[in-house]
């Protein structure tokens, strides 16, 4: 039995896998704000709960929002900041008795589309997330790539490629940079350019909204768009240049904007250094669940 933890700063999810996927249990519980102890205890306290009612011991694969540094073994790039500085691995392992296996959560979305979802059958893949944050994962074989720093696939801390002069010199971004393709390509960032022409606030609106609104030819919401796409396709151009993966997957909030799928694939040969450009771009086929069941997946087969 495999068993997945998503570890999120809001929630923390647990899930039970049979060896040929087939989900055996699913439990979800709030994350304690703030408190690296009591995080720790949950995360051990849902295992722990979730073989009890099965009846039998699992391998443990754990989905963290941030890697942990080769260099020093603590967790680093977290944006739930508890956990910034401390042996995760290290707690969790004596907690639960035994050895775990750790991923980026964008590496787990990676490895769970690439496993059994959307790109199933394809050997390099890269995973999108396009939500709150933009990161990615990179997963070769069916196995996640996490590279020598520990940061292979993070895609949103890079400039945002062939800028446009009204582009430059981009917003500012938590990292200390500007310009990020994240602060572009997030949630955020889709609405903060929307709202930049219309002048509203842009804790009022949605993407899904936005979208809605280009659908019923709303102009403004139709230029945000177009620009999300076009950036979109630049950024992913990039990728494709330096990885040329068998397959894009898109993850997160935006990615269930399905114009993108035709959009961005038919943009993104202008910039992809190459006589032909039919890499597939595919939308996630678990959805929310990808992180979790990848975290499952990080053990290879038994």
């Amino acid at each position: 039995m495999r068993i997945g933890i998503d570890l999120g700063g809001t929630k923390i999810e647990a899930l039970a896998l049979a060896e040929d996927g087939t989900e055996l249990a699913r439990r979800r519980i709030a994350t304690p704000a703030g408190d690296y102890q009591a995080t720790v205890a949950a995360v051990a306290g849902l295992v722990r709960d979730m073989e009890h009612r099965l009846g039998r011991r699992g391998r443990v694969g754990v989905g963290i929002p941030g890697t942990l540094s080769p260099a020093t073994g603590l967790v680093k790039n977290a944006n739930s900041t508890c956990l910034i500085g401390r042996p995760l691995d290290v707690d969790l392992s004596r907690a639960l008795d035994r050895p775990l296996q750790f991923a980026n959560d964008a590496n787990c979305f990676a490895v769970s589309e690439a496993r059994d979802g959307a790109a199933a059958g394809h050997r390099v893949v890269f995973g999108v997330i396009l939500g709150t944050g933009v990161g990615g994962g990179l997963v070769i074989d069916g196995r996640a790539h996490a590279g020598r720093h520990g940061i292979a696939g993070e895609w949103g801390h890079n400039p945002l490629p062939w800028p446009t002069d009204e582009e430059r010199p981009g917003p500012p971004c938590y990292c200390g940079k500007n310009g990020c393709i994240e602060t572009f390509l997030s949630g955020p960032g889709l609405l903060r350019d929307y709202h930049g022409l219309d002048g509203a606030d842009p804790r009022t609106t949605t993407a899904h909204q936005v979208a809605e609104r280009a659908a019923a030819g709303d102009p403004v919401a139709e230029a945000a768009l177009v620009r999300h796409e076009t950036r979109l396709a630049r950024a992913l151009a990039g990728v494709i240049n330096v990885l040329d993966p068998d397959a894009v997957v898109l993850g997160g909030g935006l990615s269930n904007l399905r114009r993108l799928y035709e959009t961005v694939p038919r943009l993104w040969r202008e910039w992809i250094f190459s006589d032909r450009a039919d890499t597939p771009l595919l939308r996630n086929r678990h959805g929310d669940s990808s992180g979790v069941r990848g975290a499952a997946w990080l053990w290879p087969a038994a």
